[in-house]
């Protein structure tokens, strides 16, 4: 996925309010960029960090800058992390349709939001090919606390935990489910982080041991775009 165009540096003052940023452009002047990141963003809000941002050609949006990238100075050293959560479903349906997805192999179709469960939409569902209708639940990921190894949640989680017990539901009644966590960083595995959200890694726990797939992609992050790399295992006693 590149960027439509090229992103405009500057450096972070404060992410506040969940959802906005104030940052000071290379020009000196002091603008503020939609944050599309609900999360803690442990690690990556630091003051001063330099971060790139998206302009909208939207002339109504209230605010045309977008948060994407921050470099971080991570375990194991600096990189560019992206931050943008509204990126991840858009990676999984570039790498589906590019074939380069080996778990969905087959499939025909990703069709986005399809409601199921109780009061749940799935990101995909993939259908086609012969194969059975699989729900497809896409995370995004950008916690690191120990060099090499990704993380999630970075914040409670109760949202997912509900996702992950939904998509349980789906393969107890005889269907097909998983899971892929987007890293938008460089990582060589991943774990969930147990210690920040007890409620979401026994319902991870749970949706496994009831045959839900799980697969964890790490991303090439840079200035001009971010894509989907290869898998990294997941680590922690969990089978995958």
């Amino acid at each position: 996925m590149r960027f439509p165009s090229e992103l405009t540096e500057g450096r972070l003052v404060r992410r506040y309010k969940r959802f906005l940023a104030d940052v000071t452009l290379a020009d000196g002047r002091l603008v503020t960029a939609h944050c599309a990141n609900p999360g803690a963003m442990l690690g990556l809000n630091a003051e001063g960090a330099r971060v790139l941002l998206s302009t909208s050609t939207n002339p109504s949006r209230k605010l045309p800058y977008s948060w994407e990238l921050v470099e971080a100075d991570l375990p194991g050293g600096p990189q560019w992390v992206g931050i943008n959560t509204a990126r991840p479903n858009a990676l999984v349906a570039e790498a589906f349709h590019e074939g380069r997805l080996a778990p969905l192999t087959g499939y025909e179709s990703l069709r986005p939001e399809v409601a199921y469960g109780k009061a749940s939409r799935v990101d995909f569902l993939a259908t086609g090919g012969g194969l059975p209708p699989c729900h497809v639940e896409v995370k995004n990921c950008h916690l690191m606390r120990h060099p090499g190894l990704a993380e999630f949640p970075d914040c409670k989680a109760a949202r997912s935990a509900r996702h992950m017990e939904e998509l349980a539901n789906v393969v107890r009644e005889g269907g097909r489910a998983m899971l892929i966590v987007v890293i938008q960083m460089r990582a060589d595995r991943f774990d969930v982080a147990r210690d920040i959200d007890p409620g979401f890694d026994r319902a991870f726990r749970g949706a496994l041991d009831a045959g839900v797939e799980a697969y964890a992609y790490r991303c090439d992050v840079g200035v001009e775009g971010v894509v989907i790399a290869e898998g990294v295992p997941i680590v922690g006693g969990i089978r995958t």
